[in-house]
């Protein structure tokens, strides 16, 4: 549940995640969740994620899913993804030191996410590794980046493109009323998922 600060505003980060360190932008808990809903891995997944930042979406990758690489071509991210590793208690994680762009080793597997500028010069690498039926994921801030996103996914057949952005909104529940927050967690980056088939 989330807490209440002494506005009696709900704070829209859960505890388990401010325990973790951030030090470029992080991927928040709404479009995490829309990441595992959609792309539907569960504990016998296998997933890749590129682009590691801070690690947020890696640990939580590594919480419901047997095992996730995670790439990551600047070390002082690696750093902090690391520590966030150990924080989250998660040794299903490995965090690779690797421009994920020069190649994806792993095979068969079923969910690749890719957080980085330039994800659809990923996207011939990403159908190489998925499975038949495995998920692609760009988590994409502007919207061009999701016409040359979703333009890639065509031309290597991916089916069912779906692009999406998620809006998060809290809601005050007080004596005198309840009514929407007038602060909430807005444009985060847009979703876009396809599937291999």
């Amino acid at each position: 549940m989330p807490r209440r600060n002494r506005k009696n505003e709900y704070l829209s980060i859960p505890l388990h995640y401010k325990q973790l360190k951030r030090g470029p932008q992080v991927m928040l808990p709404k479009d995490i969740g829309a990441i595992i809903a959609f792309s539907g891995i569960g504990k016998g997944s296998v997933c890749v994620d590129a682009g590691t930042g801070s690690g947020w979406l890696a640990v939580s990758l590594a919480k419901v899913s047997k095992s996730v690489v995670s790439y990551e071509a600047k070390k002082e991210f690696v750093k902090i993804a690391e520590y966030n590793k150990r924080v989250a208690g998660v040794d299903n994680l490995e965090i690779r030191n690797a421009d994920v762009s020069r190649g994806i080793k792993e095979k068969d597997v079923d969910l690749v996410t890719l957080d980085m500028p330039d994800s659809d010069k990923v996207v011939r690498l990403a159908h190489k590794a998925l499975k038949d039926g495995g998920c692609i994921c760009g988590y994409l801030p502007h919207i061009e980046q999701v016409k040359a996103f979703v333009g890639k996914l065509n031309r290597y057949k991916f089916s069912d493109v779906m692009a999406m952005e998620l809006i998060s909104r809290s809601m005050l529940v007080r004596e005198e009323g309840t009514r929407p927050a007038t602060k909430g967690i807005w444009h985060t980056a847009y979703l876009v998922f396809a599937w291999k088939r």
